[in-house]
């Protein structure tokens, strides 16, 4: 009897033909036929979300000088809007995290990229300062946050048992691949047809990704009668956060800011973007022209150091599966903060600036994943991309400072040998924090999500 049936309750037997099909299992046989590899066709819509995050951010750049001569603002006041957006892709962080807790991940992607399609595509019709504020700033900034670093943490958590170092290596060089994807194509919409062409493709492209999730990015593996990848035992996510996500973004960081090791992750990602975005993506470009490079060129080895993020961010992600978090943090800050003194002493030839091009681009954003690591180690599965929200937020606020003291020292100095100089004293600090973080996992009580 036990082989042709099952029981319902203790005393009541149920043939196997006269039971109902299990939807779950149906769905994973019929829909999902890869078993626990679903988990890369996953990560591969993610990937493509992010790199059209990525590449929307780095638009700003492309339409800088199209919109002054389109309708003849100044330039701060389009690199005025750009920050707004810079901004809040890092303050979203936490809160999209919450977010996805609270209503799921597929709808807050969807959401949000239906939100920096039409922002975008709204900023066709523009003909005010105003307006570009609000498509170019606020709103496409809050949609292109909630598909950041921190989806990207939240997927690997929820998708992967083991590899989650590869896979957020992977998922974290989509950001580099956006802009190197994203850049030289934007620049040619624009020789051709102004910056209309701009908005429109980058519309389209965030659209165009709304039915890929929708159809091939379920909530989690147990929704479709699958596992985790690398597990061997069957997943028990936790039940739906409840509440209001706002303040449960806020009594997380109340209660993670109560442990030395969130401190510790906030001001080395703090030191990086400010020896990344802020300084180098932000000056890098002026540094050249100083010393006679045209822009052209100068801005082929931002491109570079795309290239060669995607293979170092990736490889960093393979070496955090298998090595100590923390050694590889003081390793890649040491050799970004020498990297960032050598500079200003160089001779700027071709040779020089091409393998500083590479090195540093091999270094660019491979911080991450060791950083996601320790925040899973110390803080858990399901707090951890709510409190990396937070240091992702920190992140750009590094950004944001070395942008402005670049330009107030090049402006007060002539040049940008200190600002450089202090950079690189900033990556070697960074390096001696990383290697202070605790090695056993804090896990404080976290409010729930």
């Amino acid at each position: 009897m036990l082989l042709t049936g099952t029981y319902r309750a203790a005393s009541q037997y149920v043939p196997v033909s006269n039971m109902p099909p299990n939807p779950v299992q149906s769905a994973s046989v019929s829909k999902r036929p890869l078993g626990q590899n679903y988990a890369f066709v996953v990560v591969a819509v993610i990937f493509l979300a992010l790199l059209a995050s990525a590449g929307l951010r780095s638009t700003p750049g492309v339409l800088m000088l199209p919109l002054q001569h389109a309708f003849g603002w100044d330039v701060s006041v389009i690199s005025s809007s750009a920050a707004i957006g810079i901004f809040l892709y890092g303050l979203a962080g936490p809160f999209a995290a919450a977010v996805m807790q609270r209503f799921g991940i597929r709808r807050t992607v969807l959401g949000a990229l239906a939100l920096m399609s039409a922002s975008t595509g709204a900023s066709y019709f523009m003909t005010a300062p105003w307006q570009l504020f609000l498509t170019w700033g606020l709103l496409s900034g809050i949609g292109s946050g909630a598909v950041a670093n921190v989806l990207g943490a939240t997927i690997v958590n929820r998708w992967f048992t083991t590899n989650r170092g590869l896979v957020m290596g992977l998922l974290t060089a989509s950001t580099a691949t956006g802009t190197l994807i994203f850049m030289p194509g934007l620049a040619a919409l624009v020789e051709w047809g102004g910056w209309k062409p701009v908005v429109l493709t980058v519309a389209a492209c965030c659209g165009a990704l709304i039915p890929l999730v929708y159809v091939l990015v379920p909530e989690r593996p147990a929704a479709i009668g699958l596992r985790s990848f690398g597990s061997t035992h069957e997943d028990h996510p936790a039940p739906p956060a409840q509440g209001n996500p706002f303040v449960a973004a806020f009594s997380n960081l109340a209660r993670a800011a109560k442990t030395p090791t969130f401190w510790f992750l906030f001001a080395t990602f703090f030191i990086c973007g400010f020896t990344t975005n802020g300084l180098v993506g932000t000056h890098l470009i002026a540094f050249c022209g100083d010393h006679g490079i045209v822009e052209v060129q100068a801005a082929s080895l931002l491109a570079l150091m795309g290239f060669f993020d995607l293979f170092g961010t990736t490889l960093s992600g393979w070496l955090t599966d298998r090595f100590d978090p923390r050694k590889l943090l003081f390793f890649y800050y040491g050799l970004r903060g020498l990297s960032l003194i050598y500079l200003p002493y160089s001779d700027f030839s071709f040779v020089s600036l091409s393998v500083f091009a590479v090195f540093y681009g091999l270094d660019w954003i491979a911080t991450v994943p060791p950083t996601v690591r320790i925040a899973n180690e110390a803080f858990g599965d399901r707090n951890a991309p709510l409190v990396f929200g937070w240091v992702v937020a920190g992140h750009q606020l590094g950004a944001a400072c070395a942008a402005f003291f670049a330009g107030f020292v090049r402006s007060a100095q002539g040049d940008y040998l200190q600002a450089f100089m202090i950079a690189g004293a900033t990556g070697i600090v960074a390096a001696v924090l990383s290697l202070m973080i605790g090695r056993r996992p804090v896990q404080p009580a976290l409010a729930p999500a």
